[in-house]
């Protein structure tokens, strides 16, 4: 019951941003970024995040943007071989953290979906400096992409001390994480 009230969230922030919203956040959890074609896993059953984008993408050419400590594997295969949605994340480097087998540099989609995955893994212990210089090369990716909506699939545990995470992130980093996204002027949801 609960899954399809966070479905109902985000795909009503979907609806809202094709209206005309500019602003909007979906909130939901998780963002179900563990959720891929045809399995689940790290708490996530569905993808909310990837149900928006399916809606968003009828009208626009929607990004996803993730900064979760952890790789969105399911998103990233919900959307590999497509053209039309462009996955980017930033994440601990996956030769030490979950989910292990994906979010490599190297795995940039496939078929039509060529170019439109970017991952920016990190190092155990990125501090605020090096996040931020990630970000920026991952904003790069959505303005090459030419995006129409932004939704960033957002975890938290990217902040320092979380149990979860590695980083060195303070929870006022989130302001300037989400000050320079606000400088890209897309229609944005967070989930």
């Amino acid at each position: 019951m609960l899954g399809h009230v966070a479905i109902r969230c985000a795909l009503t922030a979907a609806d809202l941003l094709l209206e005309g919203e500019h602003k909007i956040y979906a909130l939901c959890r998780p963002p179900g970024h563990h959720a891929g074609r045809d399995y689940y896993g790290g708490y996530c059953y569905l993808n909310n995040a990837a149900l928006a984008a399916g809606k968003l993408r009828r009208r626009g050419r929607p990004a996803i943007l993730d900064i979760d400590y952890h790789h969105g594997n399911g998103t990233q295969d919900i959307f590999y071989d497509s053209a039309q949605v462009l996955y980017v994340s930033l994440h601990a480097d996956p030769n030490f953290a979950f989910p292990c087998f994906s979010g490599y540099r190297k795995e940039r989609g496939e078929g039509a979906g060529t170019g439109c995955n970017a991952n920016f893994p990190l190092p155990l212990d990125t501090d605020e400096a090096g996040y931020h210089a990630a970000l920026d090369m991952a904003l790069d990716e959505v303005h090459r992409f030419a995006a129409d909506f932004l939704i960033i699939s957002l975890g938290v545990d990217t902040v320092q001390e979380d149990p979860l995470g590695g980083f060195k992130i303070s929870i006022e980093s989130f302001r300037r994480i989400g000050e320079t996204i606000g400088k890209l002027g897309l229609p944005v949801m967070v989930v």
